[in-house]
């Protein structure tokens, strides 16, 4: 679940999240309401990005660019 995956997030990435927020991406991001039960539930700010399939797409163009930084931003 979503609260299990922000309690396991590192304290270094746990501050970003409280600073900046969750950014909703891919076809989820999609789903009615979505962005506003995950700002209840987590109370984050939660962004849509203006084309989420499109972000998806580029963000794993970079990432086979350099999967070193995939192992850095991996969260298990």
């Amino acid at each position: 679940t979503v609260r299990i995956a922000l309690e396991q997030t590192p304290p270094e990435l746990s501050a970003d999240l409280v600073d900046k927020g969750i950014v909703l991406t891919g076809g989820g991001a999609l789903l009615k309401n979505l962005d506003v039960l995950l700002r209840e539930e987590t109370r984050l700010p939660i962004t849509i990005t203006h084309d989420p399939i499109t972000t998806v797409v580029l963000g794993a163009g970079k990432v086979l660019d350099n999967l070193s930084l995939l192992k850095e931003i991996t969260v298990t």
